[in-house]
């Protein structure tokens, strides 16, 4: 067996061949290429920024321990990085658990664990016994009990919220602001009857619907405020609950004693407020999700698997073992990395490497597990990991999301140091005024309204509410935003990092140039229409129809009266008296003539003839990065037909306008260097990166981070790695669920103008969010001295509060981009 090292750039395994006279070892020109570009920020700083991350953190390196497999759980409850590091310490000290990971952004934990000591059963207990609900990814029966729990919880809040505030508004209010309800005589008989012992049964009924409020509704403000306990890590749920349960307190003791004051309503205002808004903010990111439904997913989850006998069973892909043998025909995709033992076929491999154009596979060529057999099928001998590509790519996506903490909101970064503080003035401002013989009852009611006045429902409410005016205006342009800190990261990019194929090309070939007569244009087609390759899908798409036009893709099945299609399947087939497919072209024959279409060397092993002005003009169409294709009749080559993936409308504009800004512009891709050619000339690219394989482009983009911010757009799971390490990854919608899934923003119309768009959306959200702030600060700064002078009363302190905070819902309400106009 050949020595092995790991790839310098993207520690792939590279042959002892790959090996350079300096010691470096490469897996392919493209990581040589990057690394040659970028090594020196390697050698300045990568070591130092390794040694920081093991200063920090000791286990930083995942090891699974043999006998330990991985689980993944989707977690309701997580709210911030606070949940991610209370659940990571007490899951992670459950017996037969290894190591533990969680995203409060992709609402994801990944636990090692041993599973004859910790079944998954296990595992989603314990951990929604912290309060947080546990289930696997694919359970949507859960996730529907969760949604329909969530959506209980504001309905309860809301309804409940209303019978008290009614309560409130028509008998108790009245009585504080004498006649400005009623006349003198009803506010005086609301006024005696409420200060009667026949009040009390009112005042419990009140309570018990306002216990309801706090214990449903306000259930995960409360957990939240308990998982900041036990992490020592004060948050804004902290605030709000000690404010919403003090009230709660103080006005079920005062009825317990017959005090004249409850502040019930102080509880119901604050919880309802914040719930509210966090379920809005809620809604909008899932209906972001579901707008990407119709995204392709990759991963495999059964094979054929061949038997001695000669038969097929289906097994799962995990129950595959190492030599083992699975046949893959045309269309399906190939579930594991392997060998092929038998067969020839196209292959698509763009869910990978990039590569737009399909690879031809036989007998002793490797296959990676995510790639499509495009024409023919394979037999394919199970590699020594029996692991897919695909599956490796999704795990180092989630390492680069999950390896360090989400973003907390500004808030939350805010409550630091608010939260302390006001809890500090609160209790000062009450011993101050007992040490001042104000009394008890004064010294509460004076250090109730300090907290109330102080509860940050409009601090609370000013990041997400703005984030989530952001994701609207986003949806309302097929913009779709998966992660709220997106519009913290996105407005100082110094390097914007473009993919190649399906993201400034559209990745779909077609025929752009025909040089050849028509008729032998159309019979090339009719011919083509038998193979399911797809460089002869495109040029069956150049079959004429009667109108004079050309029949696209799929249309070819699809004749009817009304298209004017003049042949439809069955008439090509029957033109086509003979059909032979190669491994570089095809041979037939259609109404009599002889015709080939393929490469040179298959003329040439027919004995045809190839003139030296095809030659020539196959190897000038080679440079571009396009694929040249002779076609011929009757023993001589007469024409080229050119297929290649056109480039995306827009797209010289939009590399044009990033770079006008001073953003360097950088070209990533695992194509062939002659295909970025085009992008190496266009004066707007600073740089541009060929024949990357995926790992290489996380590694490329890590570099680029360490010069400054770095934003990937790409659109295919070969890009999902890149997304994920970038400070801010944007997925073109028609890609890949994967690259979604690692990307922190969609464009779900694949149009690379909305690039722009979401730049202009970033700024405008970024400038939302510190309006916001500032008004709840400003509310805070007059508020907070008003109510230590004793000036404002628990009642004033509640309304005071949900002005502040209906002044952010409402401000938060307006279009974003209308502040650009």
């Amino acid at each position: 067996m050949s020595n092995q090292r790991a790839c310098t750039l993207c520690e792939l395994p590279v042959e002892e061949s790959g090996v350079t006279a300096d010691g470096e070892a490469f897996c392919c020109a493209g990581c040589r290429e990057v690394y040659d570009a970028l090594g020196d920020i390697e050698a300045v700083e990568a070591d130092d920024v390794r040694d920081a991350r093991d200063e920090s953190d000791e286990d930083e390196t995942r090891v699974v321990p043999d006998g330990h497999e991985t689980t993944f759980l989707e977690v309701d409850g997580m709210y911030c990085a606070t949940c991610e590091a209370f659940i990571e310490s007490v899951a992670g000290e459950t017996d037969g658990v290894s190591s533990v990971s969680s995203s409060y952004v992709t609402d994801t934990v990944r636990i090692d664990h041993d599973p004859a000591v910790a079944s998954v059963e296990d595992l989603k207990a314990e951990i929604s016994r912290l309060g947080y609900s546990a289930y696997d990814r694919e359970d949507s029966i859960s996730r529907r009990r969760a949604d329909n729990w969530a959506t209980g919880r504001i309905a309860v809040g809301v309804l409940m919220g209303m019978t008290v505030m009614m309560q409130y508004l028509l008998i108790i209010y009245p009585t504080y602001f004498g006649g400005l309800f009623y006349d003198e005589r009803t506010t005086e008989f609301f006024t005696q009857a409420l200060a009667s012992d026949l009040a009390t049964p009112f005042y419990v009924v009140i309570g018990a619907l306002t216990t309801i409020v706090l214990a449903v509704t306000g259930k995960p403000i409360l957990q939240g405020a308990y998982v900041a306990v036990k992490t020592r890590s004060p948050n804004m749920d902290l605030l709000v609950a000690i404010a919403a349960v003090s009230a709660y307190l103080y006005s079920t003791l005062s009825i317990a004693v017959g005090g004249p004051h409850i502040y019930y309503d102080v509880t119901v205002a604050i919880v309802v407020i914040v719930s509210v808004g966090g379920y809005y903010e809620s809604e909008i990111k899932r209906k972001a999700t579901e707008r990407l439904s119709d995204l392709t997913a990759v991963q495999v989850d059964e094979a054929k698997r061949l038997l001695e006998t000669g038969e097929t069973e289906e097994v799962a892909v995990d129950d595959l073992e190492p030599d083992d043998r699975v046949v893959v025909r045309a269309g399906e995709r190939i579930p594991i990395d392997g060998t092929v033992v038998d067969g020839e076929a196209a292959v698509d491999e763009a869910v990978v490497t990039g590569e737009s154009l399909p690879v031809t596979k036989i007998g002793g060529d490797d296959v990676v597990g995510g790639s499509t057999v495009s024409d023919g099928s394979l037999t394919i001998r199970v590699g020594e990991d029996a692991t897919s590509t695909v599956d490796r790519i999704g795990e180092l996506v989630w390492d680069l999301q999950s390896g360090t903490h989400g973003i907390q909101k500004l808030a939350d970064k805010l409550a630091t140091i608010f939260v302390p503080l006001v809890l500090v003035l609160a209790t000062v401002v009450t011993v101050v005024y007992l040490l001042l013989w104000f009394g008890i009852t004064t010294a509460l009611l004076v250090g109730l309204t300090v907290l109330i006045v102080s509860c940050p429902c409009a601090l609370g409410l000013a990041t997400p509410l703005a984030v989530a005016a952001g994701i609207r205006d986003a949806l309302d342009r097929s913009i779709v935003v998966f992660d709220d800190s997106v519009f913290e990261r996105l407005c100082d990019a110094d390097t914007v990092v473009f993919d190649k194929t399906g993201t400034l090309t559209t990745g779909d070939m077609t025929v752009v140039d025909a040089d050849c007569d028509e008729d032998l244009l159309e019979r090339a087609a009719t011919l083509e229409h038998q193979s399911a390759h797809p460089i002869g899908e495109a040029i069956a798409a150049e079959r004429p129809v009667a109108d004079g036009g050309a029949v696209e893709g799929d249309a070819v099945a699809a004749t009817d009266s009304e298209t004017g299609a003049a042949d439809s399947d069955d008439d090509a087939a029957e033109r086509v008296e003979f059909f032979e497919s190669h491994r570089n072209g095809i041979f037939g024959v259609v109404d009599g003539d002889e015709i080939v279409v393929g490469h040179p060397n298959l003329f040439r092993d027919r004995g045809w003839t190839v003139p030296d002005a095809i030659d020539r003009r196959i190897a000038e169409s080679r440079e571009t990065g396009r694929v040249p294709v002779a076609v011929g009749r009757d023993g001589i080559a007469e024409g080229v037909i050119i297929v290649g993936d056109d480039l995306r409308e827009g797209w010289a504009e939009t590399l044009t306008a990033i770079s006008e800004t001073g953003t360097e512009v950088v070209v990533l891709t695992g194509d062939d260097a002659r295909a970025a050619t085009r992008f190496r000339e266009h004066d707007a690219v600073d740089r541009v990166f060929a024949g990357v394989p995926p790992e290489g482009k996380a590694e490329t983009v890590e570099r680029l981070k360490r010069r400054g911010q770095t934003v990937m757009i790409g659109d295919g799971t070969n890009d999902a790695p890149a997304l994920a390490a970038a400070d801010l990854g944007i997925a073109l919608g028609g890609g890949t669920a994967m690259a979604a899934d690692a990307a922190d923003v969609a464009l779900v119309d694949d149009d690379l103008s909305s690039v722009d768009t979401v730049f202009d959306l970033a700024r405008a959200t970024d400038r939302r969010v510190k309006g916001n702030i500032g008004w709840a600060f400003c509310y805070n700064g007059i508020a907070i001295p008003l109510a230590v002078t004793g000036l404002l009363n628990p009642l004033f302190a509640a309304v005071a509060m949900g002005v502040s905070s209906l002044l952010v819902v409402t401000n938060s309400s307006r279009s974003l981009l209308d502040d650009e106009a």
